[in-house]
């Protein structure tokens, strides 16, 4: 007999703890485990910001998945595009372009999510995107080089649009990066005599009539008092009426000249949801409390990509936030539910109550609210390095980010950059690949082998 064959799609929070869960309690000949990702990393995407900035480099929020020798886990390299439920058959395009059929009896599907977009003239050719690592250090060399080329240039209307910035999304991704790129100027720009650090100017706007409302009033207004005392204009009712290569029109029809947009206006699910032709809440998979998707056998889905049932609020409709911290503990619950099934036994519904929220500005400057308790500025700096680093899942990758932190405080930032900008341009729609996704008709015809897909 073959052993049962275990895949998980994603290795992000919440498929890697799935991952490590069954490595620990599977015994060895018990079942076969194949994850699925186009990296051998596990990306700690909070502190995207601070790679962006500097404070940290890139190498120290990527935790390698091929540094244990006791893992047994096939890591195949590529990403999912399409699953059949029936045939019980995930599609993989590998990242040598081709495409394999990948048969399983439990598949565990936690693909994460891409930057929610809208219908915007000259968005996705025009602005950045702050979801993977590739485009924090991307950003972080477009922003040096503004300040280069503002330095070289002799015309004030293209200094002007060279120096000026704009951060969409007030959520956490947005207000963390306008925070940490706002510092990141601020100290560069003193090594630039020629420009006039009066001259940059920092955007942060979001649609919304709050910034993080999640917070509450209190801690929403503090953040906004601490940015705004750096210079940072917050526009709250407002986002992109249309964006161009030098200058973005924003919905009060004010015009920014601008090169430099930044898109963290949300998020949703990963377009592999919408291959399997199953249910779906707001984009997101619908699962039960189980987190199993009801008519189909073998099939977990959780993190970005699911609609969990939040147990702990309850009322109808309710589901958990994407965070981290849900994802985290719903990848170890779903192993546990997924050996349950392996072995016969019962599975239990995912219940956890929030533990609070953590908000890096930089510096000396945060706001937190662990377990409800309001804090700002170093005791929530404290908290929100504290709670980052102890989430961290390797040794290596703690002492990594510590040292980093302890060198940047102690030494600044040497500005460098690492020359991405040399060549085309890098924009929003050329990281996340979101048209490699198949359709459901393409994946049956896939699977059945009675159609083609190039």
């Amino acid at each position: 007999m073959t052993r049962p064959r275990i895949l998980v799609v994603g290795a992000g929070f919440a498929g890697v703890e799935c991952v490590r869960r069954l490595e620990r309690k599977l015994a060895v000949d018990e079942a076969d485990v194949t994850l699925v990702t186009p990296f051998a990393y596990q990306l700690y995407l909070p502190l995207l910001p601070q790679v962006a900035s500097g404070v940290l480099t890139p190498q120290s929020i990527a935790v390698s998945l091929r540094r244990s020798r006791r893992y047994r886990t096939r890591i195949l390299p590529g990403g999912a595009i399409g699953v059949d439920l029936k045939a019980k058959v995930c599609v993989v395009r590998t990242i040598t372009d081709q495409l394999v059929n990948e048969p399983y009896d439990y598949i565990v599907l936690a693909p994460g999510s891409v930057t929610r977009t809208f219908d915007i003239p000259g968005l996705t050719d025009h602005a950045y995107g702050m979801k993977t690592l590739a485009e924090a250090a991307y950003i972080r060399d477009h922003v040096i080089a503004q300040l280069d080329l503002a330095d070289a240039s002799d015309d004030p209307t293209e200094r002007a649009s060279r120096l000026q910035f704009v951060v969409v999304g007030g959520g956490y991704a947005g207000t963390e990066t306008a925070a940490c790129l706002q510092r990141l100027t601020h100290a560069a720009v003193k090594r630039y005599p020629r420009i006039d650090p009066s001259l940059i100017k920092w955007h942060l706007i979001d649609i919304a009539p709050k910034l993080m409302p999640e917070l509450g009033d209190k801690l929403g207004s503090s953040a906004q008092e601490i940015l705004r005392k750096r210079g940072i204009d917050i526009s709250l009712g407002v986002s992109i009426a249309k964006a161009g290569p030098e200058e973005v029109t924003f919905t009060d029809g004010r015009v920014v000249p601008t090169r430099t947009l930044i898109w963290t206006a949300g998020v949703v699910a990963s377009p592999l949801i919408a291959t399997l032709g199953a249910e779906t809440v707001r984009g997101r998979l619908a699962v039960n409390a189980e987190m199993t998707l009801p008519g189909s056998d073998g099939v977990f889905a959780l993190g970005d990509a699911a609609a969990v049932p939040d147990e702990i609020k309850g009322g109808e409709g309710a589901v958990c936030p994407p965070t981290a911290q849900h994802a985290m503990r719903q990848g170890r619950h779903v192993a546990d539910n997924v050996i349950a099934a392996l072995r016969g036994g019962p599975m239990y519904p995912y219940a956890h109550r929030d533990l609070g929220l953590v908000v890096d500005l930089g510096g000396r400057d945060a706001v937190s609210k662990p377990l409800g308790i309001e804090l700002r500025g170093v005791p929530a700096q404290a908290v929100a390095r504290g709670y980052h680093w102890s989430a961290l899942r390797t040794n290596v990758a703690k002492t990594r980010v510590m040292t980093n932190w302890v060198l940047n405080a102690l030494a600044g930032d040497d500005f460098v950059r690492t020359g991405f900008q040399a060549r085309k341009e890098a924009k929003l729609k050329d990281f996340e690949f979101t048209d490699a996704y198949l359709s459901p008709e393409q994946v049956r015809a896939r699977v059945e082998g009675s159609g083609r897909v190039d």
